[in-house]
């Protein structure tokens, strides 16, 4: 077997190219899309999945999880949690269209029936590829699996695209959604060369169905803590409120899916490996952990410096009431990727009833930000969810790594480099771009302003942080011309 850390290393950089492929196609999407359609169209949609996407979160009920985090699992086993996928997926694509009339008197849109019937079927498409894409990923095969993703994006793409030409108005968001789980579980079945065989009792299922659970609990309780605030705006404030601000927060949130699907994935499988090795998961842990930090700094930073330019050039002039939450919502970037990785770690060695503790602390504190900013609107929603996550991030870290192998000390000195050289670079960059004289387009201050950003974020982390030796280990690791695992 290959040595894990290549192993590791080697996926998480096809996992980044990957997830840039993506980002490009997500945003290339969304650019796109902008032009086409309304405000109303994507606040319509927006409506819909703020409520379906709670049934999401149940579409492997954690089972996928658990193929990947155990150690031993017997084929037996796999097929019977496939077929448990299947009976989840038929209960929710029958639990959304029964809750479509119940849509429709929410929001007063009849268009809402039609939307939540035909995304609906996306459960069932879904449910038939995760034990596949779990196998995958439980045997490394990230290249193939980030493939697979850019054809489902690419694939997505072309069918909202074609559908938004012809006129169609919403449904090409909608057909984009549907065609996403298709194309994904077809290319799955093509590649993991497995096919499940009957279902069977007494095979040990039950205790993987109780972490299986726990894990889904989790994810549920954060997902309403993310998301109740749409269904509160396009409840109060319409379907227009909803789609600048669902686009804005859609917007702030690519760099966060991308960085984390690219980077979790990989991580998980590689920690849920070393359960049993304290020191190296340790070791693993913190310096993934640091090139994420690494990663999303600067991202954080221009977003924050170049929200007028990022929404003008990416959504369009028509969008410009989505600057100021986009730049409310952009201290998020870097508060997720500051806790994300935290939950591969509690995951990975186990600890799922404490993940589960937190997100409960954590919702109610969430969902009381959004009551306090709605009656100011998308902005006041915008500013009291990101002051809210500001305040809950150093009690959210100390409470996960509570008696890990890693200490609070570890998380600082793994923090403070990366952003002191954001900082640094941050103002650097404004005072350079202030004191430029004459008129630049939207998009020429994006790039120049990037330029500098990125030039002087890599000379201060590689630099005068003294991390060079670190990236060029990363390196040399890839190449096979040294190996520290």
């Amino acid at each position: 077997m290959k040595d894990l850390k290549e192993q590791t290393l080697q996926g998480g950089v096809v996992k980044i190219v990957s997830q840039g492929a993506n980002f490009f196609i997500r945003v290339s999407f969304l650019v796109i899309l902008a032009r086409l359609l309304d405000q109303k169209d994507f606040g319509l949609v927006g409506m819909v999945t703020a409520v379906t996407g709670v049934f999401s979160l149940f579409k492997d009920a954690g089972l996928s999880m658990i193929t990947i985090q155990r150690s031993v699992i017997t084929n037996e086993q796999i097929s019977t949690l496939f077929w448990l996928n299947i009976l989840v997926g038929a209960l929710l694509t029958v639990l959304s269209l029964a809750i479509a009339p119940i849509l429709v008197s929410l929001y007063h849109e009849p268009q809402l029936f039609g939307i939540t019937v035909v995304l609906a079927m996306g459960f069932i498409l879904n449910a038939a590829g995760v034990q596949h894409s779990a196998i995958l990923q439980r045997n490394m095969r990230f290249g193939v699996l980030s493939i697979l993703d850019i054809l489902s994006q690419v694939g997505s793409a072309a069918v909202g695209i074609g559908l938004a030409m012809s006129g169609f108005g919403y449904w090409a968001l909608v057909g984009s959604a549907i065609a996403l789980p298709g194309i994904t579980t077809i290319g799955v079945w093509l590649t993991a060369g497995w096919v499940p065989g009957a279902p069977r009792l007494g095979v040990g299922v039950g205790s993987m169905m109780q972490f299986g659970g726990l894990v889904t609990l989790n994810g549920l309780v954060v997902y309403v803590a993310y998301n109740l605030e749409k269904i509160l705006l396009g409840r109060y404030w319409g379907a227009e409120s909803l789609g600048i601000y669902g686009r804005a927060y859609q917007l702030i949130n690519i760099p966060t899916d991308n960085i984390n699907t690219a980077s979790g994935s990989v991580a998980l499988s590689a920690l849920s490996k070393l359960q049993n090795e304290p020191d190296r998961l340790k070791n693993y842990f913190l310096k993934g952990y640091a090139v994420v930090l690494t990663i999303t700094l600067p991202i954080t930073v221009a977003c924050v410096l170049f929200a007028n330019e990022i929404i003008v050039t990416v959504l369009g002039a028509k969008w410009g009431e989505a600057v100021p939450i986009f730049q409310l919502l952009a201290p998020t970037i870097l508060i997720f990727a500051m806790i994300n990785p935290l939950t591969w770690l509690l995951f990975s060695i186990g600890l799922v009833a404490r993940s589960m503790k937190i997100a409960l602390v954590l919702a109610p504190l969430v969902i009381t930000s959004y009551l306090i900013g709605l009656p100011y609107g998308p902005i006041g929603v915008a500013l009291a969810f990101s002051s809210a996550m500001t305040l809950w991030l150093i009690p959210h870290i100390a409470w996960c790594i509570h008696g890990t192998m890693i200490s609070l000390r570890d998380i600082v000195v793994t923090i403070s480099r990366p952003l002191i050289s954001a900082i640094v670079a941050g103002a650097m960059t404004f005072g350079i771009q202030f004191s430029i004289d004459g008129p630049l387009s939207p998009i020429l201050r994006l790039i120049l302003g990037m330029c500098i950003l990125l030039s002087v974020y890599i000379w201060m982390i590689m630099f005068v942080m003294g991390k060079k030796a670190f990236y060029m280990d990363l390196l040399q690791s890839l190449r096979g011309r040294r190996y520290m695992a």
